[in-house]
């Protein structure tokens, strides 16, 4: 059984490598036929890490879970963490990639990270750890538009609101999946 785990954990390294390795192909393809993506090692460094660890915490977050509804919650979940990373690294939300005030986003992921490790993969935990993080998306973007942050800068304010409005629905629909797939395994639960 041992075993079995182990060779599929490696199966699962295995294949978070492969498609990072894919994905990266993309950039550095357009490199050679266009001048408008212009992209460093340090730039491949950092989508690699971001690509190959949403890969893995797909797969250890979904290692035991044998529903389809958990697994899309926890898609839903990763794709969301990674795109916020992925999109305040490029272009920011609040302003530019370079406004500070886009670093109050780090606490959106860290209270998902904290909330997925107390909650121990299981569904009705993981439903509560992205309302959770919905809420503190919500609260940072309240706290953005109030403060005027980043309101003369692209996107500006309709745009702040729009962009954080996406990943609020986001962590919201995984919660709500992560809470349908607690209550369907209870209801299998023999009595």
């Amino acid at each position: 059984m041992r075993i079995l785990a182990v060779n599929t954990m490696s199966r699962s390294i295995a294949l978070a490598a492969l498609a990072t390795g894919i994905l990266l192909l993309v950039p550095l393809a357009a490199m050679q036929f266009t001048d408008e993506v212009v992209w460093t090692a340090l730039d491949f460094s950092v989508a690699g890490a971001l690509l190959f660890g949403a890969g893995l915490a797909f797969a250890l977050l979904t290692r035991t879970a044998g529903t389809f509804v958990y697994r899309a919650a926890a898609g839903i979940a990763v794709a969301a963490a990674l795109m916020l990373v992925w999109v305040n690294l490029a272009v920011g939300i609040i302003g530019s990639e370079d406004n500070p005030a886009n670093l109050m986003y780090a606490g959106v992921i860290a209270i998902e990270i904290t909330g997925v490790l107390l909650a121990r993969l299981r569904p009705a935990g993981m439903s509560r750890a992205m309302f959770a993080a919905a809420i503190v998306q919500m609260a940072v973007a309240v706290i953005a538009l109030a403060g005027g942050l980043g309101a003369t800068e692209p996107p500006g304010r309709l745009g702040i609101l729009v962009l954080n409005g996406f990943f609020v629905a986001l962590f919201a629909g995984s919660a709500l999946l992560f809470r349908h797939a607690a209550r369907s395994r209870g209801a299998r639960k023999p009595a």
